[in-house]
């Protein structure tokens, strides 16, 4: 998965008015560390950086951000500008009307960049400019577990993941996403793993103290799902099913625990969530299983077991019919690379 060059590899990063200057000042020092820093704390000499960073803004201007900071931009994003990667980080969203109608020039500037081959990475929140651009239409997305429910809201054609920590998709693999918070960190690692190898990524975690974060953010988007939904029944509903998706018939156990008839459940969770609940308990099931495919050593079997099929073969064929590839493939793909950063 290692995409090594000989040249330095730039990676940018976008500033707007609703970032917060602790995440771009802080993927800034992470990324410009890989490289240099080990071989100074372990040998006393400056290594050669495997990466350059930019700040970047739509024209170039030093600009009050967020919580009362200010960010001064290295360039602006003109016609010409073609980085390795463009980062765009958390951004202080507003959860009900989201980014309809914002940002418009930034986001011309993307669909062209992405046109001519470019790389887009997100963390958090930055995930809503993405999809506002069009370029996520009919995949699968990540964000933080609070503003899962705008994304699902808005933009109803991207699958969206609130339990996964990092997600790659897109054609090439060239759109990459990291959940909630401190994930930002999760997201340079990946690139610096991505670009400059699984070694360096490794260093660079050691040099910073970060965790690789196993658990995604499940815990929280159950209590996300909880609080979103106006209807209880279906909110409660949704977090007993989170909790007991591995059980024969769960939709019919679902329906029970909720009150309702199953007739009923099902219409008013299909009205909640988006989602028909057999859908909802299938992709509870396929997320669960890619995380025990990227972080065990459990066969096929024991993880098709593990989230509630008996049939392996089956669960096969609606894991390669819903992801795009089986599950060995995907282990092969994506293990090597949870492995490395934790």
């Amino acid at each position: 998965m290692t995409e090594k060059s000989d040249k330095t590899i730039e990676i940018a990063i976008l500033a707007t008015p609703d970032v917060t200057a602790s995440t771009v000042y802080g993927m800034c020092d992470l990324i410009a560390s890989a490289g240099r820093d080990w071989s100074l704390l372990t040998k006393g000499v400056i290594g050669q950086p495997c990466f350059s960073v930019t700040i970047a803004s739509m024209d170039g201007k030093e600009l009050s951000v967020i919580n009362n900071g200010w960010v001064k931009p290295h360039r602006s994003l003109d016609a010409s500008y073609q980085p390795d990667v463009v980062c765009i980080l958390e951004l202080f969203v507003d959860l009900k009307l989201g980014m309809k109608g914002r940002y418009v020039q930034e986001i011309e500037w993307l669909k062209a960049y992405w046109a001519r081959g470019g790389i887009i990475a997100t963390a958090c929140s930055g995930v809503l400019l993405l999809a506002e651009s069009g370029l996520l239409e009919g995949l699968d997305a990540t964000t933080h577990w609070a503003t899962s429910g705008l994304l699902r809201e808005h933009y109803p054609t991207v699958r969206v993941h609130p339990n996964r920590a990092l997600l790659v998709t897109g054609e090439d693999q060239r759109l990459i996403m990291a959940g909630g918070g401190t994930s930002w960190m999760d997201l340079g690692l990946y690139l610096i793993a991505r670009f400059a190898g699984a070694e360096e990524a490794v260093r660079t975690a050691k040099i910073h103290l970060i965790d690789w974060h196993d658990n995604g953010q499940l815990p929280y988007a159950y209590l996300c799902s909880a609080r979103q939904s106006e209807d209880a029944a279906i909110a409660r509903s949704q977090v007993w099913l989170a909790e007991n998706y591995d059980r024969p018939s769960p939709v019919s156990s679902a329906a029970e625990f909720s009150g309702l008839t199953e007739r009923s459940f099902k219409r008013r969770f299909k009205q909640a969530t988006g989602m028909t609940p057999i859908d909802y308990v299938l992709t509870l099931r396929l997320e669960e299983a890619k995380q025990m495919l990227e972080a065990t050593d459990l066969s096929v079997e024991e993880i098709a077991e593990s989230v509630g099929y008996q049939d392996s073969s089956f669960f096969g064929r609606k894991f390669a019919r819903m992801v795009g590839m089986t599950p060995v493939q995907y282990r092969r793909k994506f293990k090597v690379l949870h492995n490395m950063l934790r």
